[in-house]
């Protein structure tokens, strides 16, 4: 048995009473902060007013008597202030449906029997539908696999006007009859608010890609159109930005949201973007909505999509993006980024022991 010693006891006991008082001051600032905002803005103050005005003086370390450095005791002051600033900036403002409200738990969706939101995901097919042999092959050789989401592009949104542009409505219904015949939900972008009703006659679930991330009236038009969406990170789009435009989405009463991080621009030339891992574990605390990482798009090429798919689970991620094509090579839209049949197998099996997606 420990020696007995009063003295630290009488300590410890201290350090839970100053510790609950820290508690109490930190609130106590807190709830001055928001009465700053509030009388801030009956002045006709904005919510960045009301933020500069609850930090406007200087923090008393200077004369700190220590035992701390003053530099380091001034990290710990800012971090309250900073915290207090975030409350007044925040006061008055509706609060968002997108992100998670207190002890709320994630939310679930179901697409044709198929469960969004626990056990990891993939969805997965080609860049762009082609033809009903290629989108066919795919659909039968994913459902074989344990893949229950059918992606393919009708609607191609292409940098060059010269590029394949997709089939439109004809490889919509490719999609569809090819889904339905695997007993797989399809999945598939829409570019136009025009194309959406079309689109819903066929898709189980609605796209909206990066490129589109802030075309606010194609977001309220999917918000209206009571589908499944996967909402694209902007390429150079912050969180608070995409998740603003998932706010359009939920505020015309569609809650059936799923947030995809497909990477962001940086400098770096060696990949066609940068998959933003740390988006992945701040939105899993931010947010209840499932989130789902495209390995392909960020790669721009194959011999990568293994490490990034396992960093994006690792990080949270509740499903896998990647395209598959039965022959990348003659695929009409980003060839070099699309698995082949043997290639999906061999990522598949990278991922998990018995080469299927697991559930």
């Amino acid at each position: 048995m420990a020696p007995q010693d009063p003295a630290l006891d009488a300590l410890l006991a201290e350090l839970g009473a100053l510790d609950r008082e820290l508690v109490l001051l930190v609130e106590r600032r807190g709830r001055a902060a928001l009465e700053v905002a509030v009388r801030v803005r009956a002045l006709g103050g904005s919510a960045k007013d009301a933020a500069r005005a609850t930090t406007a003086l200087a923090p008393p370390v200077a004369s700190a008597a220590g035992p701390f450095d003053p530099h380091e005791l001034a990290v710990v002051v800012e971090l309250v202030r900073a915290q207090g600033a975030a409350l007044a900036e925040r006061e008055g403002q509706p609060a968002l449906h997108v992100r998670r409200g207190a002890g709320e738990p994630d939310r679930r969706l179901v697409v044709r029997g198929h469960p969004i939101g626990g056990a990891p995901i993939v969805i997965a097919g080609p860049c762009a539908v082609e033809s009903a042999e290629q989108i066919d092959a795919t659909a039968a050789f994913l459902a074989a696999r344990g893949v229950r989401f059918l992606r393919g592009g009708a609607y191609k949104p292409r940098t060059s006007p010269y590029d394949f542009q997709g089939l439109g409505e004809p490889g919509l219904a490719l999609l569809s009859a090819a889904a339905r015949a695997h007993g797989l939900a399809s999945v598939t972008e829409v570019l136009d608010p025009r194309d959406v009703e079309r689109a819903c006659e066929h898709a189980d679930v609605l796209q909206v890609g990066a490129r589109n991330m802030q075309n606010f009236a194609l977001l309220r038009e999917v918000g209206r159109a009571r589908r499944p969406v996967v909402l694209k990170r902007g390429m150079a789009a912050t969180l608070d930005e995409w998740l603003l435009a998932a706010e359009h989405v939920l505020a015309l009463g569609n809650e059936e949201l799923i947030l995809c991080e497909r990477g962001i621009r940086t400098f770096e030339p060696r990949t066609r973007a940068t998959l933003d891992v740390s988006a992945i574990a701040l939105l899993r605390q931010d947010v209840p909505f499932p989130i789902v990482a495209d390995v392909s798009h960020p790669a721009g090429r194959r011999d990568i999509l293994v490490p990034l798919a396992r960093a994006a689970l690792a990080a949270g991620a509740q499903g896998l993006m990647v395209e598959v094509h039965p022959d990348p090579v003659r695929a009409r839209s980003d060839a070099q980024q699309q698995l082949d049949f043997p290639g999906f197998d061999r990522f598949l099996a990278a991922l998990w022991p018995d080469g299927r997606v697991p559930g």
